[in-house]
């Protein structure tokens, strides 16, 4: 089952995928320059320690991004968290590890 939320809600180590942009303007335009766009597959990889603003993981990119900026864009919770092992992605889902 997949929960509709902004990705300023994942936690680190969580995974979603792109659902929805809702910024416009420049702002809509520079985060689809950086990948963000429908179906981009997308991993909390750090939160500082202050909680602004959050790394993710975004086509192979960290990408820094303001909270105010992440609650724009919703995804698709994959209900999964991703756990990196010599340099290969595995996901972990309902207990079952799946290398990606």
């Amino acid at each position: 089952m997949q929960n509709r939320i902004s990705l300023g809600n994942l936690k680190e180590g969580e995974t979603a995928v792109v659902r929805e942009l809702s910024a416009g303007g420049s702002l809509r335009r520079r985060l689809q320059d950086i990948g963000l766009i429908k179906g981009t597959r997308v991993e909390c990889i750090g939160i500082s320690p202050m909680g602004d603003p959050a790394a993710y993981l975004i086509r192979g990119a960290v990408i820094a991004l303001r909270s105010e900026d992440a609650a724009g864009i919703f995804v698709d919770d994959v209900g999964g968290t991703c756990v990196r092992r010599s340099n290969r992605l595995l996901t972990k889902n309902a207990g079952s590890m799946v290398t990606e």
